[in-house]
């Protein structure tokens, strides 16, 4: 059995003997009753979709007595017959045991079952949707996140979240950007395991623990035109070292499942992949925990045109790897005939239950399958400590992307301060993409923060302004005239909550709606123009950039949105953000990245070069960007030594001074090119970062160590080298500044 260290901790060797003795025992019915996952509400993408049913319900073709039916099927009696291995969508201490008993102890083997969801970012203490907490570069912080979304997931009765995504996105179009780490290997890595360990902590078993997922196996964020579920078309060698990497550290900080993605790679859907899901995963990965579908994904596989129907999209997934089908029919119906006649081996159908059910001895559910309470759910949701924490990763999550003339900090006691914007007052915009259980009830609006933090004698002029969508004629009126009368304006734009996210692919990355307009009305004004952006993915906003005071960079950080945003406003917090993903200037760039290739011909001044004919080359703002509200400089880059082996560490350390007058974070950040190889590098590449506190004018020295053995890449044989030769270092502040040096590496 091959394991990660990780994974081995949670294995205890009676199990094995247990799971044999199960198997043993179980039907054909009930083994695949194991591999499927049905859902109980209407909730998700499982079958019809919410609007779906709503509207068969206007149209007559659903009856409110069916609809009603619907809603509350728990499939109590397949509960009974012990063919259901898990159900998604069961919210709820008393619910989730109330199914659970049927399981242990109505059905003939008493199994228990796994209960799953999307918690995605929080359960109902939402925090900053995952792209924005990858801005915070703080991985103790992301984890801790992780970890108290797991507690409250826990408490209401679900073992196993969707999550994390880990899918690198170099496509801003691609709406589920929003549920990722952005556009870097590296980072997108770290953050992967440290959301996997936050989510399951030391001990699967422990009843505050749930199981991650890491998802979508593999490439789903290099869809063709950034268009959601579309196709991905990739020479190995990049997949290898730009896109499975972040899933080789899930499945190294013991990742219990993964998910394999609805796109196909280079012709074979992931549902069915064997090279992805048998030959990488549980080969070159170790991973010894189950797979299961993206939802309706193994069907899927006959749209793809790689199944003739859907018996053979089903053999060929569990052929592949595929342990658990996420539908109400595909593996449970198409089967059991094939299991029975011999076309799909016992052994393998065996395996894929075996994954199962070891994942459950894992967790503790033979012997603990009640691990909530109704009390134990309402103590631990939504309590003190946890909204708090709330705040501070939103506050972190925060990137400062323009503050001509130091307009912020703002002082609290200015006399006039006029905030508008279709987003301002908006509690459950706050909340992003896939907060499932997120309410808006929960949310502080930004308002209500700016309001919460000003002194009793500074009086607040909110306008609308108008809607975030829409092209009707907007009456900026009252809204010009609050901008008018005030010291100050504070304009709160951006998307939509379902503007990003699953099935939120955009054409174009602009403000929607009059929005922009509305920002050139309050800018005629000529009063301080500070716009706050709300979004779900980088936006093309050169007018904003050029012409507003001040661009705060908010995300959507979840129920603690207007605290947070009024700390980074008024100063009680020193924002200390870096952008994760390259913001275009224009859709026309996209794809853009920091770490793309060198090309022979890089953009220059004379015409026959890599650039545009009617627009900048350069991004509106660079990876790893973010001001703050002082400043560091950096000298002294030192290298532990200019000559260094493959198999030998390296210590880059830079001397950074915080030269302002308040004390400030600062992420700094470590990138390397490999100048000469058999094949083309990128331009440079994160591999290192710290971040540090540093008090006005502190100087602190930051070290940071890189293994010479991580600067290699994959050659045409998919063989992984490390070649000789010269390497450049870059420390700096972002992905475009910062100090140079270089060294050699020699075998």
């Amino acid at each position: 059995m091959i394991m990660t260290n990780k994974q081995e901790k949670f294995i205890r060797e009676d199990y094995e003997k247990k799971i044999d003795e199960l198997i043993a025992k179980m039907t054909l019915k009930e083994k695949i009753g194991q591999l499927v996952q049905i859902s109980p509400s209407l909730f998700g993408a499982f079958g019809l979709t919410v609007d779906e049913l709503i509207q068969k319900l206007v149209n007559g073709e659903l009856s409110p007595e069916e609809f009603e039916k619907l809603d509350r099927d728990y499939h109590e009696d397949e509960i009974r017959e012990g063919i259901i291995g898990s159900m998604g969508g069961v919210i709820g201490a008393e619910k989730s045991n109330e199914l659970q008993r049927i399981a242990i102890e109505e059905s003939r083997l008493g199994i228990p079952m796994l209960f799953g969801l999307d918690v995605i970012h929080g359960f109902r203490t939402v925090f900053p949707i995952p792209l924005a907490e990858a801005c915070s570069f703080d991985i103790d912080m992301i984890k801790k996140s992780a970890r108290i979304a797991a507690k409250e997931a826990s408490a209401a009765g679900i073992h196993w979240t969707f999550a994390p995504m880990v899918d690198i996105s170099r496509d801003p179009r691609w709406g589920r950007i929003a549920e990722g780490a952005g556009e870097d290997t590296y980072l997108g890595s770290v953050i992967a395991a440290a959301r996997v360990e936050g989510f399951q902590g030391d001990d699967l078993s422990d009843t505050e623990s749930i199981l991650a997922c890491a998802k979508h196996f593999a490439a789903y964020g290099a869809a063709v035109a950034g268009r959601d579920y579309n196709t991905v078309d990739m020479s190995l060698q990049t997949l290898h070292e730009v896109y499975l990497p972040p899933f080789e550290a899930a499945a190294k900080a013991g990742a219990a499942t993964f998910m394999s993605s609805f796109n196909d790679i280079n012709g074979v859907p992931s549902t069915a992949n064997k090279y992805l899901l048998t030959d990488v995963l549980r080969g070159k990965f170790g991973f010894n925990g189950f797979v299961v579908s993206d939802a309706n994904s193994v069907a899927e596989c006959v749209v793809h045109g790689h199944s003739a129907d859907r018996k053979e999209a089903s053999r060929k997934a569990l052929l592949a790897g595929l342990d658990m089908d996420m539908s109400h029919g595909t593996f449970r119906e198409d089967l059991p005939d094939q299991a029975a006649d011999g076309t799909i081996p016992e052994e393998v159908l065996n395996e894929a239950v075996r994954r199962i059910l070891r994942i459950k001895f894992m967790m503790g559910l033979f012997d603990n399958p009640y691990r909530t309470s109704k009390e134990k759910e309402e103590k631990t949701i939504l309590c003190a400590e946890h909204i708090e924490a709330a705040r501070e990763m939103a506050k972190r999550s925060i990137v400062l992307l323009k503050n001509e003339n130091n307009i912020l900090p703002l002082k609290k006691n200015l006399k006039k301060i006029a905030v508008v914007g279709p987003l301002a007052d908006n509690a459950e915009e706050m909340l992003g993409t896939w907060a499932v259980t997120g309410r808006a009830e929960d949310v502080v609006t930004i308002l209500s923060g700016i309001k919460s933090k000003v002194s009793s004698e500074t009086e607040i002029l909110y306008a609308k302004g108008c809607e975030i969508t829409g092209d009707k004629d907007a009456d900026f009126k009252e809204a010009v005239e609050a901008a008018s009368k005030a010291d100050v304006v504070i304009a709160v734009v951006g998307e939509k909550s379902d503007m990003s996210g699953e099935a939120s692919s955009r054409m174009y990355l602009d403000l929607p709606g009059k929005q922009e307009e509305l920002l050139k009305a309050l800018h005629e004004t000529n009063k301080p123009l500070i716009v706050v952006l709300i979004n779900g993915r980088p936006l093309t906003i050169p007018w904003v950039s050029e012409n507003a005071a001040s661009i705060v960079e908010a995300w959507q950080l979840g129920i603690q949105s207007g605290p947070a945003v009024a700390d980074v406003l008024f100063g009680d917090y020193n924002p200390s953000g870096k952008l994760v993903v390259t913001f275009p200037y224009s859709v026309g760039q996209v794809p853009i990245y920091y770490n793309h290739p060198m090309t022979g011909r890089p953009a220059g001044k004379i015409k026959f070069t890599s650039k545009y004919i009617d627009g900048p080359v350069e991004p509106l703002y660079p990876f790893g960007f973010g001001l703050s509200y002082t400043t560091f400089s950096y000298n002294n880059l030192v290298l532990s030594s200019t000559e260094v082996k493959a198999n030998e560490k390296l210590i880059i350390s830079v001397d950074v001074t915080n030269t302002g007058n308040v004390a400030g974070e600062e992420i700094v950040q470590v990138y390397v090119s490999d100048v000469t190889a058999s094949r083309v590098r990128p331009v440079k590449e994160l591999k290192g970062f710290k971040k540090i506190l540093l008090q006005p004018g502190q100087c602190e020295t930051v070290s940071i160590e890189l293994n010479v053995s991580e600067l290699g890449f994959y050659n045409e044989n998919l063989e992984y080298i490390v070649e000789p030769g010269l390497f450049k270092i870059y420390a700096g502040p972002n992905s475009k500044e910062g100090l140079e040096g270089e060294f050699n590496v020699y075998e």
